[in-house]
């Protein structure tokens, strides 16, 4: 296909031109009188927009000034009466200006038509001046913008020249400063961001384009101060991010390309000279050559700096913005300007250093073709001075700034002396003032920091249980990480990280070790907050040494040997001022809970890192260490269990119940050293308790030293009942462990466990019968030859009853003095006592040491402290059954411990009652039948109108009688049947009535609840009376006592109901039938009969009919 020439191109795009042309200059020069056809105007302008983008998209070539003028011709004339149109038309007619402008006319306008389009454009988007301006569519000025834009980007000189005739100050054109004054107008004050973006880009088209420096001069204060309005917080914070970085773009643009040391170096070279000659003395009379017009002079130069210095002081403020890609644009602006503008600018070099360390990149977001600021330091020297003095402003000011309450103020101090530090560090400044000043403000700044915030007070009046912590056994992360003890609330977590951050990246380690023994000073001469806060500083920068540290640092750097050791001795100083924290911890002083926090972190970081060689630590540490988990600080608490698991961990253990098991002797020693000087407190108690309870019977034996000074505190200080229960805590522990024990008789290790419990007879059938009828026979008939055979009348006696005097002397004398007469006599007279009961069995530590606890408790069961009255009741339980086997040692304590024991049932408080009754029915099941006889005086006593108390506290039996008869009792039910939830019973009695009763019986949950106090203790006295049935040797009088009172219970008593058949089932059957509580039989079934169940009329007994 052959090609077409560029001129039948153009030819042929012509023709289309002219049929969308000619009826647009025929509806453009239409007769006024005629209406305006809008929607035909728009859709021809539209038709030649379309053609002229796709010509120009195809083949730019062939559109040049020529075809422009042709086009422009309707469109001038449409222009003319542009108020008939409507605003659709008019944003047509300028987007057609605008690919004029761009593909047809270029740098050929004439300097006519580029003002005319100017003054258009302008007046468009801005308005007439002096007068109202009219409502513009946002569209229309967004276009007017566009066209602007492209219209300054083709300008010449000859197009911005004035007249000849002007004067040298009025060289450019009036129409270009009311265009740039229309798009600052934009700029501040556009409706929408769309707008302001198009009117920067149009200042940028006006500050690239135009090459004269002088010119751009003339716009520079407007411009800079327009800028400075919309990136100036507040405003900016309200702006979009778009617009502010679009605006700083620009302003590096604008400040560069008329301030730069290279276009303004002769103004430079003026006003150096300038300042020479002030300070020469001998030039103070001579006058200044004067400079031509139009030509930027030193004083200017002066001028605009200065106010150029207000500007970016308010600029600079956007830093501080959310905003990271701001940010980066800022920092550009500010490494621009010191390395373009470094001479003129020099005035605003301190704040543009200043800024520029803060928002420096790290070395690993930066790009290597981007300057930095050490790199301008490299060129620049006296940038280091501005760099140091900055740091230096940065750390003394830090403690004021802590004092703010605005967080992020807080993060972008703290961030700026970081990034200060590390690029401090990088280029060498080494300075002892900054080390000295940073230390202190360091100090100073987490003082503030911690009287600032509110710290939450919250104390556990009881503290924790730490026989019974469960989290001991937890693992994972969880019990590696400390919640932080310094400013722990949730709207400073982002401000400890920050602190957090700048403290493991303070210089080199050797200057951070430095610090940390200057902090060791102040915690020995401090208190209060001043010694936490140097107390945690010094700690974190120790940890932020060793994390720096590596194997290869070591090998490279022959100093670090030094260094190391000096490290070794900071760390052991803060580590024996810790431990010593430890030691010294006592319930009584009210210390601050944070020291001693960061003591115990201070012990788990040496642990981490000794590992194994921390074992030998543990001596001083681990007791101190866990007095903490009965501390009345949740804080503390929770510390010390993190502590434990770090150094169960990191000293080779499985858990921390196998660091407490394998060093209890170590713990049981500093318990005893404290118990032997009466340094006692609940901690401590709670301490032994779990060290008892970890390592179970097998450290019992172990604590005759420990339980001695027990007892000898219970003694001096019987009288406090608080002090006397955790003592007794202890005690109860070694109770429950030592009645553990396999062998608490050593003699006896096989031994049989004693059962009092009563079985049932059983018979052995016929032969069994038969025997004892046999031996009844032959029993009648001896008595019967007894007393047929006559007994020999004996005469008087002739001599005095009783034995003679020297014997009857002789038997005084034995009865006054028994031990006298051990010879052997006596070995001949009585047979030898039996091989068991000839020696004592001979028992372990642990046996008389709980014997020792049980003769103990009858001394405090009437302490006026119901909790430990309960406690020693339970304990009592406890330990009779493991004391049982050795009835020539217990049943002496039985003995002791009865009369206290039984008054203990009587007691006030219902939950000791309760108690009560377990520790008798342990003393049953333990003693047995030696109870009997105690029991049934106590019985017909106290005991058994306790018991009707109890009953009837609980069950509030209310039954009423309709009828007549003794022993009637319930509701007559008229026809002889059961009534609700009545139990039928046959009632019968003197005076004729006789009828059925019905009983209303109600149990303990549904008169008052089954956990309410009444009924619990009703349930532990049945549990009692469980106990002495099945255990004690009861008379028949007090078995049917006990019986009447536990009738209704019996059904869902099922342990009661048996204990009571084994002593008399037949009795317990006749019971329940009476009162209906027997499950009624099936009748039986015989060949030829018929059973069935009648009632006789007017009888309640029931009777069976065949």
């Amino acid at each position: 296909m052959a090609s077409v020439s560029p001129l039948a191109q153009r030819t042929n795009f012509f023709q289309q031109l002219k049929r969308v042309c000619v009826p647009l200059s025929q509806l453009a020069l239409r007769p006024k009188d005629k209406a305006v056809d809008s929607k035909e105007v728009l859709r021809l302008l539209e038709a030649l927009i379309d053609l002229w983008a796709a010509q120009a998209a195809k083949d730019v070539a062939i559109l040049d000034e020529k075809l422009a003028d042709y086009v422009f011709f309707p469109l001038s004339y449409l222009l003319r009466d542009r108020g008939h149109y409507s605003m659709r038309v008019i944003e047509a007619i300028i987007r057609l200006l605008r690919e004029l402008i761009q593909h047809g006319w270029k740098a050929k306008a004439s300097p006519q038509l580029f003002q005319q389009l100017l003054v258009f454009l302008s007046f468009v988007i801005g308005g007439v001046p002096d007068q109202p301006k009219p409502d513009m569519p946002e569209e229309t000025i967004i276009e007017g913008f566009r066209t602007l834009a492209a219209l300054v980007s083709i300008a010449q000189p000859s197009h911005l020249a004035a007249s000849p005739d002007s004067s040298p100050e009025r060289r450019l054109i009036p129409a270009l400063g009311h265009s740039v004054t229309v798009m600052l107008d934009g700029m501040t004050e556009g409706v929408a961001s769309s707008v302001q973006l198009e009117a920067v880009e149009c200042l940028r088209a006006v500050f690239t384009t135009i090459k004269d420096n002088t010119t751009l001069a003339q716009f520079l204060p407007g411009t800079v101060s327009a800028l400075a309005k919309v990136l100036s917080p507040p405003r900016a914070n309200h702006t979009q991010r778009t617009v502010i970085l679009s605006c700083l773009d620009l302003l590096q643009l604008v400040l560069v390309n008329v301030l730069s040391d290279i276009k303004v170096r002769g103004t430079l070279k003026e006003l150096e000279t300038l300042n020479q000659a002030n300070t020469n003395a001998e030039a103070t009379s001579v006058a200044p050559n004067p400079n031509p017009p139009g030509k930027l002079t030193a004083s200017w130069l002066r001028a605009t700096a200065a106010q150029v210095k207000i500007a970016l002081a308010a600029i600079l403020r956007l830093r501080s913005h959310k905003s990271d890609i701001v940010q980066a644009a800022l920092h550009r602006l500010c490494i621009a300007l010191l390395d373009q503008c470094h001479s003129s600018l020099v005035d605003c070099q301190s704040m543009l250093v200043e800024s520029a360390m803060v928002l420096e990149e790290d070395d690993d977001t930066r790009s290597r073709h981007q300057t930095s600021l050490q790199d301008l330091a490299g060129v620049y020297p006296e940038l280091v001075d501005s760099m140091k003095s900055a740091l230096y402003h940065w750390i003394t000011g830090l403690p004021r700034v802590m004092q703010s309450s605005d967080e992020r103020v807080k993060h972008l101090a703290i961030r700026s002396i970081l990034r200060g530090s590390k690029l401090s560090a990088a280029m060498q400044m080494d300075s002892s003032t900054l080390d000295d000043a940073l230390g202190d403000s360091l100090r100073d700044s987490i003082i503030s920091l911690i009287r600032s915030s509110k710290q939450p007070r919250i104390v556990d009046d009881t503290g924790a249980d730490v026989a019974t912590n469960t989290d001991l056994v937890r693992s994972g992360l969880e019990t590696a990480t400390y919640s932080p003890v310094l400013l722990g609330s949730e709207s400073q977590k982002a401000t400890r990280k920050e602190i957090s951050a700048l403290i493991s990246s303070i210089g080199s380690p050797a200057q951070q070790i430095k610090l940390a023994a200057s902090m060791l000073g102040h915690v020995r001469d401090s208190q209060g907050v001043n010694q936490v806060a140097s107390f945690w500083l010094a700690f974190e920068l120790l940890k932020s040494t060793y994390a720096q540290s590596s194997e290869i640092d070591d090998l490279l750097d022959l100093s670090s040997l030094g260094q190391s050791r000096h490290q070794e001795e900071t760390f052991r100083e803060l580590y024996d001022f810790s431990a010593s924290v430890l030691s010294a911890h006592s319930d009584a002083v009210e210390e601050d809970w944070r020291i001693e926090a960061i003591a115990l972190e201070v012990a788990a970081f040496a642990a981490s890192r000794l590992q194994l060689d921390f074992r030998p630590e543990l001596i001083d540490v681990l007791y101190p260490v866990t007095t903490f988990l009965g501390s009345q600080s949740r804080q503390l608490r929770a510390h010390a269990i993190t502590t434990l698991n770090i150094i169960a961990a990191s000293c080779g253990y499985d858990s921390v119940s196998d660091l407490i098991v394998d060093n209890a002797d170590y713990m049981v020693n500093s318990i005893a050293l404290r118990l032997n000087t009466f340094d006692i407190s609940p901690a401590s108690t709670k301490v032994l308790t779990m060290v008892i309870r970890l390592t179970g019977p097998r450290l019992i034996p172990f604590l005759d030293d420990v339980v001695a000074a027990i007892f000898a505190a219970l003694d001096n200080y019987h009288g406090y009942p608080v002090f006397v229960e955790s003592l007794f805590s202890v005690l109860s522990e070694v109770v429950t462990q030592g009645v553990k024990s396999d062998m608490l008789l050593l003699a006896d290790a096989n031994h049989k466990a004693i059962n009092h419990r009563k079985k049932k007879a059983e018979s052995a059938g016929i032969p069994s019968i038969l025997e004892t009828l046999t031996k009844r026979l032959e029993r009648a008939t001896r008595s019967k030859q007894e007393e047929e055979e006559e007994e020999p009348i004996l005469p008087l006696p002739q001599q005095h009853w009783g034995p003679a005097k020297d014997e009857a002397t002789s038997l005084l004398e034995k009865l006054t003095n028994p031990d006298s007469d051990q010879d052997a006599d006596s070995d001949e007279t009585e047979p030898p006592p039996p091989a068991d009961q000839s020696l004592e069995k001979p028992k372990t530590p642990t046996y008389t040491l709980l014997t020792r606890v049980l003769s103990l408790t009858q001394h405090h069961l009437t302490s006026p402290s119901p909790t430990l009255r309960k406690s020693l009741l339970e304990l009592v339980a406890t330990v009779s059954p493991a004391l049982a086997p050795d009835e020539n040692a217990f049943l002496p304590l039985i003995h002791a411990v009865w009369p206290v024991v039984l008054a203990r049932l009587y007691d006030p408080e219902p939950y000791v009652a309760v108690a009560a009754c377990g520790a008798l029915a342990g003393l049953c099941r333990a003693a047995g039948d030696f109870l009997g006889s105690r029991f049934k005086t106590e019985w017909w006593g106290a005991l058994g109108r306790w018991v009707r108390k109890v009953r009837a506290d609980v069950y509030g039996l209310r039954m009423e009688r309709m009828g007549k008869g003794k022993g009637t009792v319930g509701r007559w039910d008229g026809g002889g049947g059961r009534v609700g939830e009545g139990i039928l019973v046959p009632l019968g009695g003197g005076g004729g009535g006789e009828g059925v009763g019905v009983v209303k019986s109600s149990s303990p949950a549904a008169a008052l609840g089954r956990f309410s106090q009444a009924s619990q203790v009703w349930e532990a006295a049945l549990g009692l009376l469980t106990a002495i049935v099945g255990y004690v040797r009861l008379e028949d009088d007090m078995f049917d006592d006990i019986l009447g009172l536990v009738l209704d219970v019996l059904p869902r008593h099922g342990e009661l109901r048996e204990a009571l058949e084994t002593v008399n089932a037949d009795a317990v059957w006749l019971a329940l039938y009476e009162r209906g509580l027997v499950q009624e039989r099936d009748a039986p079934v015989v060949e030829g009969f018929e059973f069935r169940f009648a009632r006789m009329e007017g009888r309640g007994a029931v009777e069976a009919e065949v």
